[in-house]
């Protein structure tokens, strides 16, 4: 006789006593067990692997199977039921080890060599299961259970890797000669777009492939005969496609279409706006077209917003740097500014010292062009110049909401700093960004935007400059000795060498032979002392202000580049490349 799913439970998991009574209840179901989090989800599949005598795969092998059922098989019928069939290749799972887990019920000794799995994530609902063993005619297969993130996974990378190349795409479309411009509106996820169009395939395979090497922007530029499609990742642009010159039209046609953009107007700048979904990533894409001699330039930014906050301990900062933040932010007014140019980071770091302080008991409005991130238990508005909502007029309206804490994404004109420093003074925490080389630099914008000195100095608590390196791949870097060469162009003296590894990029699959993986922050903070506030009345040259503050032993960016090339993360070139003297 099968044991019910509630006795499994209480005989093979510490379940605490105060959650006895709820498993021990009568009908109760596994969604419910998992909804009040009694149990986790690879508990419940592992219960149900007992009751059902399944085999339970925390994992699926991905690296093992084949794909060829996804042209009879549409992606919506397995999402939906979240369950894949997966081909194995060559050799069977008997000789595998590498799925016998622990906590599985079933060792290998339960498999007969079987063709193909079925992967379900609920054993109940054989009709789907059923319907699938029929479509694609299986007889030899063995049945697991899988979590729906494995299961989900499978299926997208099965699906992702039957999709034609870029290369494959352009040469169909010049071998049919045409093209094919379909005002269809966007699917929910690209993987599931069944238009048969070659360009509508070939922009949603450039967008899928781009999110898949996490670039942040989507670069189309129009050369006289020719065009480009490039990538940017960590920062640097690389070659993806350059399909021929006539395809450009045609492409950049069907991407405003999606972005909502006038596709007839040609001649002037327009800027739209898209969500997709590739796979179980939601991607923001913001579109930005520019009329140039040999056609429009497009630039997509993708923001993937299912990506997690970052920490302020997760930015790059150093333990000192960390505690200066962490003071700065408990300040009860004043004005913090991040600056740096465009891409440098500055929303991120905002936004994590956002989450920092994000508390039921703290009132925190922001403006912001566009809204990135949702953040829970955080008021944000979006700036719409259309309806004359602009950051200045929005800012107005937020002093009225009885904040405590406000940010601001861009200071860019007089109006909306002076409102800044004016609810500095009268009490609020505010945040903003700069677009200047450094810290000091910061002072002499806001003068030139028209800020009486004075205020500054009594508003402004701190600026942090910050750039982007790129970090060393863990898997290829090499230790070397730089040549007095490299370290005289950076400033390291023999000195300071000694007892630290310096690395270089070398370059592997895992980074796509570029030999970084990922960015972290360089800073440099000027916190306005005394002395500063009384050289800010007197003087806004930029210069005096930050000879002024490396007195009092601010680093530099330059400086905390070279710590973080002396502890392993990057290299002497990237602190070259994002530095100036």
């Amino acid at each position: 006789m099968r044991k019910s799913l509630a006795q499994i439970i209480k005989n093979n998991f510490d379940i605490p006593k105060n959650q006895i009574e709820e498993v021990e209840k009568e009908g109760i179901t596994g969604a419910i067990l998992l909804q009040k989090k009694i149990i986790s989800e690879s508990q419940l599949l592992s219960a149900l692997s007992i009751q059902y005598n399944i085999p339970f795969w925390p994992e699926l092998p991905l690296e093992k199977i084949g794909n060829n059922f996804t042209e009879r098989v549409p992606i919506q019928f397995l999402k939906k039921h979240t369950m894949v069939p997966l081909k194995i290749k060559n050799e069977s799972f008997d000789s595998d080890t590498r799925f016998r887990q622990d906590n599985i019920a079933h060792t290998k000794k339960d498999f007969y060599n079987p063709e193909w799995i079925i992967a379900v994530n609920d054993p109940v609902y054989f009709q789907p299961v059923d319907d699938l063993i029929r479509i694609l005619g299986l007889e030899n297969f063995q049945l697991v259970l899988s979590t729906k993130a494995a299961i989900i996974s499978a299926i997208n990378i099965s699906y992702d890797l039957n999709r034609d190349s870029a290369e494959q795409l352009v040469q169909d479309m010049e071998e049919n000669g045409s093209t094919i411009i379909s005002e269809i509106e966007d699917t929910a996820d690209l993987l599931d777009d069944s238009g048969d169009a070659p360009i509508i395939k070939l922009v949603n395979h450039i967008i899928s492939q781009s999110v898949k090497a996490q670039a942040s922007d989507i670069h189309i530029e129009p050369y006289q005969n020719s065009f480009k499609v490039r990538y940017r990742v960590d920062g640097i642009l690389y070659d993806l496609l350059s399909p021929p010159k006539w395809i450009q039209l045609a492409l950049t046609s069907r991407i405003k279409v999606m972005a909502k953009m006038n596709i007839a107007e040609k001649r002037l700048p327009q800027d739209g706006r898209l969500e997709v979904k590739i796979g179980n990533q939601n991607i923001d894409v913001r579109v930005s077209t520019l009329p140039t001699s040999f056609g429009e330039r497009v630039v997509l930014r993708l923001l993937n917003k299912t990506s997690s906050l970052i920490k302020l301990s997760d930015l790059g900062l150093g333990p000192e740097q960390l505690d200066v933040f962490e003071n700065l932010v408990k300040s009860p007014n004043g004005i913090i500014l991040i600056t740096g140019p465009t891409g440098s980071g500055k929303t991120t770091t905002l936004y994590a010292i956002l989450s920092s302080i994000n508390k039921p008991d703290i009132n925190i409005i922001t403006i912001e062009d566009p809204v990135e991130y949702q953040i829970k238990g955080i008021s944000q508005i979006q700036v719409n110049p259309k309806i004359d909502l602009t950051f200045a007029r929005g800012l107005r309206s937020i002093v009225r909401q009885d904040p405590d804490v406000i940010l601001i994404g861009e200071i860019r004109d007089r109006e909306t700093a002076e409102i800044a420093v004016q609810s500095a003074l009268t009490g609020h925490l505010v945040f903003s960004t700069l677009h200047t080389n450094d810290s000091a630099g910061a002072i002499t914008r806001l003068v030139d935007i028209g800020v009486e000195p004075f205020l500054i100095s009594s508003s402004v608590l701190a600026v942090a400059a910050q750039r982007l390196v790129r970090v060393l791949c863990s898997n290829c870097k090499q230790p070397y000795t730089p040549d007095d060469t490299d370290l005289k162009s950076i400033g390291i003296s023999p000195l300071q060498i000694k007892g630290h590894t310096v690395y270089r990029a070398a370059g592997c699959e895992k980074c796509f032979q570029s030999g970084y993986r990922g960015r972290m922050g360089i800073f440099e903070i000027m916190i306005l002392n005394r002395n500063l506030k009384r050289l800010i009345i007197k003087t806004y040259d930029s210069n005096q202000i930050k000879n002024e503050a490396l007195k009092y032993n601010m680093a530099t960016l330059r400086q905390d580049g070279i710590n973080k090339v002396l502890n392993g993360h990057t290299t002497i070139e990237e602190v070259l490349r994002v530095t100036q003297r």
